[in-house]
């Protein structure tokens, strides 16, 4: 059998018991660990393995083996046909005529396996569907498998009768899921997006009119915006990664510059949190060239500038500060901005956050300052009309501001700033804030405040803070 005829041969059987790509590599990973097989995979192992067979082929003997278990045939099957396959049937080989290596596990088709999807919790629950509560699963395995999904469905799209009343059910819903990214907790709006992703995949299965397609792909790839950055505020980079660039791909099928220059802006944001300064200056730069005015460009300065001031150039991080202020005031409303919520629609306050974010990285504090003091009196005041505002861009600006406080040896201003971050709920204690807290924590450590029990209990606070975060939380779930 030849390697095309494998791979057709692999994704016919998986499609004709109704299990995705994620429900195969499950059955796998359990067919090879029950006859003690050491070195499968892990799950997202697994999974791109999948992709691989049912492209390419080049099975090996020994994942041939699992196929079979995982299918309930015998090894003689494997490969043939429906007619063919049950001429060649025979019994299953008992233990005694195989080795224990090599023994079948039945695996009945129509059983699944554990936890194939993940309950939604009904306070997320997608159009009216009431599920249990989400409890002990592996919530990196779900995120990762999303990611997966999505580079997939990328991949055989990226080449090639929708009612407007769909349509605008699914432009509410990113509406409304661009608003839980900015105040609700990360971790079910991520489920919920993914639910709607989903949702869209369906559709673009049928046969669309060429606008109505294109729609479709703009939707999908702003879903992928969100849950990449959702996934990189739970503490998976590497899931977030992956997202984005998928995301990417849906912009490019459609040559939409400004979710090009978005998905450049949050990949470039990615890399800043992973310290790949350099890869985040470059991801910006790559992304001006597609939109440098208006909310993205002023976005995508702002990456460019805290970059910059950790690649130590000052002057071109502070030149980037000043441009990002002006393409935000030349903004104007595009189809990203109509959408709503400050991910799609950067506010005032958080280009000031993110200003000094990049200022204080400069060494500039009077300067940096300035603009976080800024950003938070904008934030007190409320969104403007037609503005959002997120939890994540106050409690970074706050948090900031104390570092600076610190630094400068001002333990109760530095206090007085982080005062309303501490008292954020679990479920909005960001990777991306408890790492930067980290840092505040290893100032507080500093000689100047070594006698101070102000300080020693605002660092246990902050550790406090830390122990509670929702990512915490995930991370720790058993696998």
């Amino acid at each position: 059998m030849i390697d095309s005829e494998t791979a057709a041969w692999l994704r016919e059987q998986r499609e004709d018991r109704g299990w995705s790509k994620s429900e195969m590599a499950r059955r796998l990973v359990q067919a090879g660990r029950a006859v003690g097989d050491t070195a499968v995979p892990e799950l997202s192992g697994m999974l791109h393995n999948i992709h691989r067979w049912e492209r390419e082929g080049g099975i090996s003997e020994r994942h041939k083996l699992h196929y079979c278990r995982a299918f309930s045939i015998h090894p003689s099957q494997f490969g043939l046909g429906t007619g063919e396959a049950a001429q060649a049937a025979v019994p299953a080989p008992s233990a005694e005529s195989v080795p224990d290596a090599l023994a079948p596990v039945q695996l009945p088709a129509a059983v699944p396996m554990v936890g194939p999807c993940p309950p939604t919790p009904a306070g997320i629950a997608y159009r009216g569907r009431q599920e249990p509560v989400l409890q002990d699963f592996a919530v990196e395995r779900e995120v990762v498998i999303a990611a997966h999904e999505g580079s997939d469905h990328a991949a055989e799209h990226e080449h090639h009768g929708i009612g407007e009343a769909t349509l605008e059910q699914l432009r509410a819903d990113l509406a409304r899921l661009s608003g839980l990214c900015d105040t609700g907790t990360p971790f079910p709006a991520f489920l919920d997006m993914r639910q709607v992703r989903d949702r869209i995949y369906r559709l673009l299965d049928r046969r669309a009119r060429p606008r109505d397609e294109a729609e479709l792909y703009f939707l999908l790839g702003c879903l992928h915006e969100l849950m990449g950055l959702t996934a990189n505020r739970l503490g998976y980079p590497d899931a977030a990664e992956e997202l984005l660039r998928s995301g990417w791909a849906y912009a490019n099928v459609i040559d939409h510059n400004a979710l090009r220059g978005m998905l450049r802006a949050r990949l470039s944001y990615v890399m800043y949190w992973r310290g790949r300064y350099a890869d985040s200056r470059d991801l910006a730069t790559d992304g001006l060239r597609y939109t440098s005015q208006g909310l993205v460009g002023a976005n995508l300065h702002l990456e460019q500038a805290r970059a910059l001031a950790r690649l130590g150039e000052p002057d071109a991080a502070r030149q980037e500060v000043g441009l990002a202020h002006a393409a935000w005031e030349e903004r104007n409303r595009d189809d990203l901005a109509d959408i709503g919520g400050e991910e799609f629609a950067l506010s005032q306050a958080a280009t000031y956050s993110m200003a000094g974010s990049a200022l204080a990285e400069t060494g500039h504090s009077r300067e940096a300052a300035g603009e976080l003091e800024r950003a938070i009196i904008l934030y007190d005041q409320g969104p403007r009309p037609g503005e959002h505002h997120g939890v994540a861009g106050q409690a970074l600006a706050r948090t900031d501001l104390a570092m600076i406080r610190l630094l400068c040896g001002a333990l109760d201003a530095g206090a007085a700033a982080l005062a309303p971050v501490l008292a954020l709920p679990a479920g909005q204690r960001l990777a991306t804030l408890t790492a930067r807290l980290v840092l505040v924590r290893r100032e507080l450590a500093a000689p100047v405040f070594r006698d101070s029990q102000q300080a020693r209990d605002l660092g246990d606070q902050i550790e406090e803070f830390g122990r509670a975060a929702i990512t915490t939380g995930l991370h720790s779930l058993p696998a």
